[in-house]
């Protein structure tokens, strides 16, 4: 069993480091196709998809995957991914419809609107179909996933490389390139689901509805605060500052969203052994702030690198043009590490089976985002921006670290 677990995590892993490794070459080429202004088009499109797409979330994985362990028979388990998928892909068109219509309010020009129309296709696929992936899980089998993932991604480069080789700087044509990928995906996984389920289409429950609804209230309520602390300080810069300023936001954040994101990878490694398999609650505690003390120093020396090598980095990755994201990303690695140390205080709330804690610290990040852009944004543009980065980081840790003292105390108790 525990050599067929950590199979399936190494697969897992490995998708998501290629993920990682692939996006960053690709958005070098996008940025260095696009121009600064192209990019801030495309980028502030991704924000509202990426904002969008939380709303599909309403029946996560933390929802199906423990019933469909649970469920004894193969026609139950039919049944619960088929209502899953329902309820994701209705949430996905009312996700695709209010992004068209805040695009639609705030009277985005065509060079927005076009390219959020065509990468928003994908919130109507990823979660709706992704309900497949839980089932996947509920076996502790992700390799098909992964080869999925990897067929759609390699799709997605060729694509992109192709353009980027014509000399294409059309900001639609990358956005149909990237909307390639979740489509080919959608369609591997409904092929696998399809060609070994039971036949036929289950009937409605009204009552299993709600319950799926009910009991992912409040981790669909914690996954959509967490989207919107990422991606509103985009939303906040756009009105407020010229697209070539918004370009080199946009790309600093790049950097360390791929850069943060070894912090989760590091975190699903250990978390297993180290953390979820813990019989008590004090050991899994330390363990929790050993790891999170780890994640520290690796954000840290890894912000180091990053502020040292900045100027190397934004050369190679987005050209001359993109000069101005070299002090930005100088001024943001340090807040970056801070993120480091959040993944791993947050095991603990995963750890205790605690959503509400989760969705208490997003909504102060929210919170702490919102109001320190909106105060320093007007006055220091992207370098506002940056100090609600920071700050909204530092935010984050300290809840964190308010929980573990927290916990420790009921424990006493």
């Amino acid at each position: 069993m525990r050599r067929k677990v950590a199979g399936n995590l190494i697969w897992m892993l490995a998708d998501r480091g290629l993920q990682v490794a692939v996006g960053i070459v690709l958005v070098g080429m996008l940025a260095r196709a696009l121009g600064v202004d192209g990019f801030a088009h495309f980028q502030y499109a991704q924000s509202l998809v990426f904002i969008a797409a939380s709303i599909p979330l309403i029946c996560s994985a933390e929802v199906v995957v423990p019933r469909l362990v649970a469920l004894p028979s193969t026609e139950a388990k039919h049944t619960l991914v088929a209502h899953a998928f329902a309820i994701r892909l209705t949430a996905g068109i009312a996700g695709y419809a209010l992004m068209c219509l805040w695009l639609s309010i705030t009277q985005q020009p065509a060079d927005t609107w076009i390219p959020a129309a065509i990468l928003g296709t994908a919130i109507m696929m990823r979660e709706p179909f992704g309900v497949v992936i839980a089932s996947m899980q509920a076996r502790t089998h992700n390799q098909p996933n992964v080869v999925f993932n990897l067929i759609g991604l390699s799709a997605k480069a060729g694509l992109i490389t192709a353009l980027f080789l014509a000399g294409s700087g059309r900001v639609p044509a990358y956005a149909a390139a990237f909307a390639v990928e979740p489509l080919i995906v959608a369609t591997l996984l409904s092929w696998y689901y399809l060609s070994r389920a039971p036949g036929g289409v289950p009937p409605h429950s009204p009552s299993l509805t709600r319950d799926l609804v009910r009991d992912g209230a409040l981790f669909w309520l914690s996954f959509m605060l967490m989207v919107a602390a990422r991606r509103t300080d985009q939303l906040i810069l756009k009105p407020a500052v010229s697209l070539a300023e918004l370009g080199t936001y946009a790309a600093t954040m790049q950097v360390l969203d791929n850069f943060t994101t070894i912090a989760t990878i590091l975190a699903a490694g250990v978390a297993p052994m180290y953390v979820f398999a813990q019989p008590s609650s004090d050991a899994a505690r330390r363990n929790i702030m050993r790891v999170a003390g780890g994640l520290t120093v690796i954000g840290l020396c890894g912000a180091i690198m990053l502020a040292l090598c900045s100027e190397w980095l934004v050369h190679l990755l987005y050209g001359q043009a993109f000069a101005e994201t070299i002090g930005l990303l100088r001024l943001a690695a340090f807040a970056s590490a801070l993120v480091f140390a959040d993944v791993g205080l947050s095991l603990l709330p995963v750890y205790l089976r605690k959503p509400r804690w989760v969705a208490m610290k997003w909504a102060v990040v929210l919170v702490t985002t919102l109001v320190i852009d909106l105060i320093a944004v007007p006055q220091f543009g992207a370098r506002g921006a940056v100090l609600g980065y920071a700050t909204a980081n530092a935010f984050a840790v300290a809840f964190g670290l308010w929980l573990v003292l927290r916990s420790d105390t009921v424990s006493a108790k």
